[in-house]
């Protein structure tokens, strides 16, 4: 049998903030919150950032990775449309992601905002399916991790 042309795979990454679920759910919700802590790197330039948080609404992001990577100047695409969205409980996307025009992924993403006592606890289940010539499912994994590192540091801000 010869290779599979996608890879399937579904990951959770977890962490704890020291803010009540509203704070954390409006750093989705907020255009402002969600360029900086989502879409702003110091490896990358935003050409594009668009928000309509509502369900059926779009979430895209274009930009450019810049020399600070080993791939400078491939343009990144990710747009995806808002499935589900409780208030301060749960947001699921239905994303894609583009490489230089190139289609290199589609995924389900779930976010479950869970009140602990202290604060919140993020539950993030990605779905994705992966097609050739774009990230692996584990560089995803890590880019939402260190994503949610950011959110970290904007809920700081709150």
């Amino acid at each position: 049998m010869t290779e599979p042309k996608v890879v399937h795979s579904t990951f959770v990454v977890e962490r704890s903030f020291p803010r009540p679920p509203e704070t954390v759910f409006a750093a989705f919700a907020d255009p402002a919150k969600l360029r900086r802590w989502y879409g702003e790197s110091p490896y990358n330039e935003v050409e594009e950032f668009a928000l309509d948080f509502r369900v059926g609404g779009v979430q895209a992001f274009r930009y450019r990775l810049n020399e600070k990577t080993p791939v400078a100047g491939t343009v990144i695409r990710n747009e995806g449309r808002f499935q589900e969205i409780q208030p301060n409980q749960r947001i699921v996307t239905a994303s894609t992601m583009d490489m230089n025009g190139k289609r290199v992924n589609a995924s389900m993403t779930t976010v479950e905002l869970v009140p602990n006592g202290t604060g919140t606890d993020v539950i993030l289940t990605h779905q994705g399916a992966f097609f050739e010539g774009g990230p692996t499912p584990g560089m995803i994994e890590e880019g939402w991790r260190s994503l949610l590192g950011s959110l970290g540091k904007e809920l700081e801000r709150a």
